[in-house]
């Protein structure tokens, strides 16, 4: 009976996360013919019929919206909680963590995880970013290059859908894309004015996630053109921007290899110490808190940054008492995120005879111009710029009657209003780190992981050069009431958080090999942000699938010579 209930359990692979990463890890290797289960640890959600809130009016909700105080419930739910998105709301006992200094850790614990979430902005990476650590020495040396992954970036956007524009600028690659979003009249001018005045400087379309002209591969996935709601993170029953839910997971289904198990808090990988290989993972059931083992030839972690260290942190052994892989002793450490900090905004008095129809779910873009031919300035690395221009009606509450009344049948345009806000690169540095709690544990019994992330001079001093650049641009071009602030958010309000298990040619110095394979313990692959060997300026999660896909392809093919 034992055996039998083993048997059961007994897969050909197993993903840990059914996020953006996740999803392609199921999708290839389902496609590939493995038997594939994937685990998530929050509770199931099914696309379409498990987004309450989508398309919802404002009137629909009882307070259009807003959440009455003692409604409120979970981590940040005094600040930032809205009924159109309380279904996402982490509970406050859930995973507790311990900040040694201040971090902020957004989570989306649900099957599809944060790929229903994110913001969709989404860059390739160019050789000026994988050539970062080599230049400056801050990080090893990435084992990989663009030319390593060019192709399966274009692989795995031909699959997803791309919405922007192709600009032939070596510091950001262009990509496969359908029609972008059209630029405002003001985001126009300013990328003009860029141009003119700085020369090495460019305003383009944000490249984001979104359908605008869906092809044969995207119907097949059941999803249609986005239709600009800007509802996005309700889940969208359009399939119109790429989740896993809508996309990577029923792909995998179709194949019939794929088994999704909600609801399983993984505790461990399992090493067997006389095989020299990892043959499962040790999970905990959410609801019944029991402990379940579930084996397999080949497993890939990507249950988000933070938890594939605490995962393998966790994962002991007599071969491995620091952690699976983790002979050198660094796992954990060089995490790094990116850089919000600096955000402005300014008035611009043209234009008043034109005003935004329609929305926009992406916004413009000013890619890196920051230490990229040279050394330029006084901090490492750089940073990148989204912006957005608009024109709201004017709103005043404090009328009353008649005057109320002729102002909302009448209502006029105040200026055009363009923010700023900055996405820095955050130099990886090894007393950046996470690490497992000697003594507490949360409720599953699950060492708490203890945050100490900090920002440095580094990232000091080029908030302050963007502060400083934003302004000098908006006053050049004409804009008033300029304010650009550095609003001294802690690390990982961003939501970008990368690191600790990081890619490199050497064992003694990383942990994961140019295939995100653990380099002592090679049917381990680790390909969400977890493998990163440093940042960008860019947004991470298209190079994350991208590995991701690379990874699954050599996995199947050392699977199939019997290499692991």
């Amino acid at each position: 009976m034992l055996q039998n209930s083993k048997e059961k359990r007994t897969y050909d692979a197993i993903v840990i996360g059914s996020g953006a990463s996740g999803g392609w890890a199921a999708k290839e290797l389902c496609e590939k013919g493995l038997k594939t289960l994937v685990l998530e640890r929050g509770r199931m959600v099914r696309h379409i019929e498990d987004y309450p809130t989508a398309s919802k009016a404002p009137w629909e909700f009882e307070f259009r919206g807003v959440v009455p105080i003692e409604k409120r419930s979970g981590i940040g739910g005094a600040n930032w909680q809205r009924e159109e998105t309380m279904h996402w709301t982490l509970a406050q006992d859930e995973q507790p963590y311990i900040e040694e200094k201040p971090f902020r850790w957004f989570r989306g614990y649900h099957v599809g995880g944060k790929s229903l979430l994110w913001a969709r902005s989404t860059q390739r990476w160019s050789d000026f970013d994988f050539d970062g650590p080599a230049r400056d020495g801050f990080a090893v040396d990435w084992p990989i290059r663009y030319k390593d992954i060019e192709p399966w970036y274009t692989y795995v956007e031909t699959f997803v859908g791309f919405a922007g524009s192709k600009d032939g600028l070596d510091v950001l690659p262009d990509q496969v894309v359908q029609p972008g979003f059209e630029l405002s009249c003001v985001e126009k001018y300013y990328a003009e004015q860029l141009k003119e005045l700085y020369g090495d400087r460019y305003l383009i379309q944000a490249r984001c996630a979104h359908l605008t002209d869906p092809q044969e591969i995207h119907r097949q996935q059941g999803r249609s053109r986005c239709m600009s709601q800007n509802m996005c993170n309700r889940g969208c029953i359009y399939g119109g921007y790429f989740s896993a839910n809508a996309s990577t997971l029923p792909w995998a289904e179709k194949t019939g290899n794929l088994t999704l198990r909600p609801d399983s808090v993984v505790e461990s990988v399992i090493y067997d110490e006389q095989k020299g290989k990892a043959v499962g993972v040790r999970i905990i059931d959410r609801h019944t808190k029991e402990a379940i083992e579930f084996y397999a030839k080949v497993i890939f972690l990507n249950a988000s940054t933070l938890n594939s260290n605490a995962i393998l942190l966790n994962s002991k052994s007599s071969r491995f008492p620091n952690g699976l892989g983790n002979d050198n002793g660094l796992m954990g450490k060089f995490i790094t995120c990116h850089n919000y900090r600096g955000s402005g905004n300014a008035t611009f008095e043209g234009f008043l005879d034109k005003f935004n129809d329609g929305r926009n779910p992406g916004h413009a873009y000013v890619p890196r111009f920051r230490n990229v031919y040279r050394q330029d300035t006084d901090f490492l690395r750089g940073y990148a710029i989204g912006m957005f221009a608009g024109r709201q009606l004017e709103g005043n509450v404090d009328l009353i009657g008649d005057a109320l009344r002729d102002h909302l049948l009448n209502p006029k345009y105040g200026l055009w209003s363009m923010s700023a806000w900055m996405q820095g690169e955050m130099v990886p540095e090894e007393s950046n780190h996470i690490r497992l709690s000697p003594d507490e544990k949360d409720k599953y019994g699950i060492p708490k992981l203890i945050m100490s992330v900090e920002w440095k001079d580094n990232d000091d001093k080029m908030t302050a050069d963007f502060v400083q650049q934003q302004s000098e641009m908006y006053e050049r071009m004409g804009f008033k009431n300029i304010n650009v602030v550095d609003r001294g958010s802690p690390p990982g309000s961003d939501i970008h958080e990368m690191g600790g298990v990081r890619m490199g040619h050497d064992p003694k110095t990383s942990l994961l090999n140019k295939y995100n394979q653990l380099h002592h313990c090679k049917n381990v692959f680790v390909t969400d942000g977890a493998c990163m060997t440093s940042g960008s300026t860019q947004n991470p999660t298209l190079t994350f699938m991208t590995l991701t896909a690379r990874a699954a392809n050599h996995a199947v093919e050392e699977l199939n010579k019997s290499n692991l």
